[in-house]
């Protein structure tokens, strides 16, 4: 298999195997006009397998999507084809609009224009609750 390396671009490297697709589809990487790359289950020393994404172009990523579905992971930015910078991603203290309250009760039901804002609560076991509620993200 041959990838092409980037001169500029993205590369978010070290996600759990079997992450990458949620990733791309989370962060909506599919609506790029560039090349992106999805390379599953690839050999690491530190993971055993991994995914790897590689985006053709620099582009925004909201960093805490990234930490809440898998901290751990690195980005990396390449310009000109150097790593210009590189970035460690641990799990946010808070999301908002990432993922709904379930709960019926919540207030977020209701008032539907209101942010649904998770924090964090327990990073050992990676738990978030609902800021409103206090119902546990699924």
């Amino acid at each position: 298999m041959i990838i092409n390396p980037i001169e500029n671009g993205i590369v978010i490297d070290h996600i759990k195997a079997g992450k990458g697709m949620q990733l791309y589809n989370i962060l909506h990487l599919g609506e790029l006009s560039c090349s992106v790359a999805i390379i599953k289950n690839a050999n690491s020393v530190k993971l055993g397998k991994k995914d790897i994404i590689k985006i053709d172009e620099v582009i925004d990523l909201d960093l805490d999507i990234i930490g809440y579905i898998d901290p751990g992971i690195t980005v990396n930015i390449i310009r000109n084809g150097v790593n210009e910078k590189r970035v460690n991603i641990e799990a946010p203290e808070r999301i908002t609009n990432v993922i709904k309250c379930k709960n019926p009760r919540c207030i977020t039901s209701v008032e539907q224009e209101l942010p649904h804002v998770f924090k964090l609560t327990d990073r050992e076991n990676m738990v978030y609750r609902c800021i409103y509620c206090e119902s546990k993200a699924k």
